[in-house]
């Protein structure tokens, strides 16, 4: 606090009643009251002290003013700091959509490249039946009984199913040896626990206690989450037709005393 301040917010006065007598002085002097010397002197002070009030109070004035002009100047530069970081942060929001858009387009690209091509039984054809000959001698048909062959077409339909039988056996062991497609996908989940307290090594440990058949435990690694708490995220590889992610929720949430949930972070088909 200045001097003027503390001169202006001063509430005691020992010396009250010479002032009063000097104001007295002063108003009987502008009214034509005759003055001894000692009774101007008085005025004079009494003009000094009007004085120094006057002054006082412009000083008040002026700091205030002052003091309000570098308030609102502060106000002014942290309100334009603040809407450059607004704008600095709407462009990085932009380009994290922009990122997620494309992301999300080359996945469903991957997906529908990665799909599987639906299965189609080979189709096998009957081996066409011979027509039997008709042997001409010299240009002329013998139509002698003893030389028709009766059993002739017999023959030929036999002939015709044991080629059919050997074929239809053929592509039997061809299928047999050709390694049936297997369907799956890679998972990664996010195991998240009850507190900071929890104890993350013995969450991990649980998780991957469960054996199922098509299923295979990849990498993890512990990821911040906020507040000391860090989830377990964790990968594993599944066949579609032995393993659901339903499963896998239900097998993994039973350990209550250190998941608190489980949450699917990607999910890729191989």
């Amino acid at each position: 606090m200045s001097g003027l301040q503390g001169l202006a917010q001063e509430m005691i006065w020992f010396d009250k009643f010479r002032y009063d007598e000097a104001e007295r002085c002063f108003y009987e002097g502008m009214n034509g009251i005759p003055q001894t010397p000692q009774e101007r002197d008085a005025s004079t002070i009494l003009q000094d002290i009007a004085k120094a009030r006057q002054n006082i109070q412009q000083s008040l004035a002026r700091s205030q003013n002052a003091s309000k002009s570098e308030d609102q100047s502060e106000l002014v530069s942290r309100l334009k700091s603040l809407e450059l970081d607004n704008k600095n942060l709407h462009n990085v929001v932009d380009d994290l959509r922009s990122m997620l858009l494309k992301l999300e387009s080359r996945m469903a690209v991957l997906e529908k490249s990665q799909a599987p091509a639906p299965k189609t039984a080979p189709v096998t054809k009957a081996a066409p039946l011979q027509k039997p000959k008709v042997e001409e001698q010299n240009g002329v048909d013998d139509d002698d009984d003893d030389d028709i062959d009766l059993f002739g077409s017999d023959e030929e339909d036999e002939e015709a199913e044991r080629i059919k039988a050997e074929r239809v056996k053929e592509y039997s062991a061809r299928k047999a040896k050709k390694p049936v497609l297997i369907a799956k996908s890679s998972i990664l989940l996010d195991v998240k626990p009850w507190d900071d307290e929890t104890d993350m090594a013995k969450l991990e440990e649980c998780v991957r206690s469960i054996q199922l058949d098509g299923l295979l435990w990849g990498a993890s690694k512990l990821v911040p989450v906020g507040y000391g708490i860090k989830k377990l995220q964790i990968n594993c590889v599944v066949e579609d037709d032995k393993v659901g992610t339903d499963i896998l929720e239900e097998e993994i949430t039973q350990f209550e005393d250190y998941v608190q949930s489980v949450d699917i972070a990607a999910f890729n088909k191989i």
